[in-house]
């Protein structure tokens, strides 16, 4: 979602970098360029009028003509305003003083709203509170099996005294929708769950008959969140819907279903926009835990591809295993060797966190790559995990005994290539390296580089192995004489030494084989 958006604002921000000054005529390119690829997102015409007008109110004016770095600021402005057309702050739910919160859901018929129903219990769940889910949608066939269904696998309890609609009884008279709201609120409040989540039918179109009984359920129960649950891929009907639930049924924010489709993305930024109703929600994927609370500074800075790192550390903090993590630390401190069971540990705390496709794109920059990471395969983890898996215990604590039988019997048990288990085997070493030079206090990634003071043992080792200065002979005989060869030294140096431009005198005459470098450094010096 919002892949080519971004795409299109990168490469328009691309054009103003480097510039000191931007004219007006710069001003107006980068205000049209902003307003195709807005339109070409599928957002509102009446939304991309108003966002390009402000944008280009505020990049004529002092804010950006006294800048430093005018493109930056323009980079900021539009930031500012996406983030202003997604709700501006991040709105969450409001909870009852008394009795249960109630939350009733709306939307169209397909709009993944039974499926957003155990998301957002599953989610609630997570926060301390205990939910029930209410099944109200008794028109559409086997619409309460379904929530049962999502329930039970997010283990939160359902509601449903009628069975509803089947495949084969379309016309059973499955109750009264208003009596079962009325009822699961109640029923919520004699066993003490704290959260309602009331389910209703989807309505195709704008169907006058449902909107009233979605109305009906609305006074009956006097819910605290209206929430309207919109498919992100819909497009420029969106502000339609959007209006007619408005004024149907008085919705108090609005959650973002199908996410992670690859449709433009236009009614995320229409919606809020049009309605004043903020975004509270999305949804993210197939499963259950795939929904989050909607911040609009985060998305904006997504659309920008400026990353999303704070869901990113939220993210890690929720699944880190803070054992493993202290495990680790401890491991580092006392400087022990960094081990394929520790390797394949940490692979499995990153695979915690979820898709690695999806945490790489909340990176900074990750547009510039994103080709590379859809073709990414998420099934490597997998081929990584089987081949360390199919190694002996002594072979992940000492790898350098695995030899080229070893690798063919390695390569056997996992079902891979030998070719598969030696990258994996040089990866870990590399990584080895970079993991010990950390622990030493040293640079990772820079071979030689000596620990930086206080940073760790590595000062200290380095100080250890550092040459110590030659003590003066007591013997004045054998003193003087050790002066005269410190002088013949120095006096043979002098001779050796090149003439150079350091020195004032022509630099071509520097050779570097006269003096005793490092092999291969006379490539370096371009030699």
């Amino acid at each position: 979602m919002f892949n080519s958006l971004s795409d299109r604002l990168t490469a328009t921000f691309k054009n103003l970098r480097g510039k000191g000054r931007l004219t007006e005529a710069d001003v107006d390119a980068t205000v049209r360029e902003i307003r195709r690829a807005l339109l070409d997102a599928d957002v509102a015409v009446p939304v991309v009028r108003e966002f390009t007008g402000r944008v280009r109110e505020r990049a004529l004016g002092a804010e950006v003509s006294g800048a430093l770095n005018p493109s930056q600021q323009i980079v900021k402005i539009v930031n500012e305003e996406l983030v202003e057309i997604l709700g501006g702050e991040t709105r969450r739910i409001r909870l009852a003083k008394s009795g249960p919160t109630i939350i009733m859901l709306a939307g169209l018929q397909g709009a993944g709203k039974t499926t957003l129903a155990g998301k957002l219990s599953k989610w609630l769940k997570s926060q301390g509170h205990s939910p029930m889910l209410v099944a109200c949608d008794l028109q559409r066939p086997n619409a309460v099996t379904q929530l049962q269904i999502v329930g039970q696998r997010a283990k939160v309890p359902v509601f449903a005294p009628h069975p509803g609609a089947t495949y084969t009884e379309l016309e059973h008279p499955a109750g009264d929708p208003v009596e079962v709201a009325r009822a699961g609120v109640e029923e919520a409040r004699q066993k003490l769950h704290d959260v309602v989540i009331v389910d209703t039918a989807g309505r195709l179109g704008v169907d006058a008959d449902m909107m009233e009984q979605a109305r009906q359920i609305r006074r009956a129960i006097v819910p605290n969140e209206v929430l309207f649950v919109i498919d992100s891929m819909i497009g420029q009907d969106a502000v339609n819907t959007a209006l007619a639930f408005d004024e149907g049924v008085n919705f108090t924010g609005i959650v973002l279903s199908k996410l992670d489709g690859d449709a433009r993305g236009g009614a995320a930024l229409s919606v809020a926009s049009v309605t004043g109703k903020p975004v509270m929600f999305a949804s993210t994927g197939e499963g259950l835990d795939d929904f989050e609370l909607f911040h609009p500074d985060r998305m904006a800075s997504r659309i920008l591809d400026m990353g999303d790192v704070l869901t990113l550390i939220e993210q890690a903090e929720k699944s880190w295993d803070k054992d493993e993590a202290a495990r680790m630390a401890k491991k580092f401190a006392d400087q022990e060797d960094f081990t394929l069971d520790d390797f394949l540990a940490q692979m499995q705390q990153i695979r915690n966190m979820g898709s690695m496709k999806k945490m790489l794109m909340m990176m900074p920059g990750a547009q510039n790559i994103r080709q590379q990471l859809e073709q990414f395969d998420e099934r490597e983890i997998d081929r990584v995990e089987a081949i360390v898996r199919s190694m002996t215990p002594h072979e992940r604590v000492a790898p350098k005994i695995i030899n080229g039988s070893r690798r063919a019997r390695i390569a056997r048990g996992s079902g891979v290539h030998v070719s598969e288990v030696n990258g994996l085997l040089e990866r870990f070493a590399q990584a080895q390296k970079m993991m010990k030079k950390m622990a030493q206090g040293g640079m990772p990634g820079m071979p030689g580089m000596p620990g930086l003071p206080g940073a760790g043992g590595g000062a200290r080792k380095n100080a250890k192995s550092a040459p110590k200065k030659k003590a003066k002979s007591g013997n004045p005989a054998k003193a003087a004489q050790e002066r005269k060869d410190a002088e013949a030294r120095r006096a043979n140096a002098a001779k050796a030494l090149p003439t150079g431009a350091a020195f004032g005198q022509q630099a071509g005459e520097f050779d570097p084989s006269q003096l005793n470098l490092p092999k291969g450094f006379d490539k370096f010096l371009g030699k």
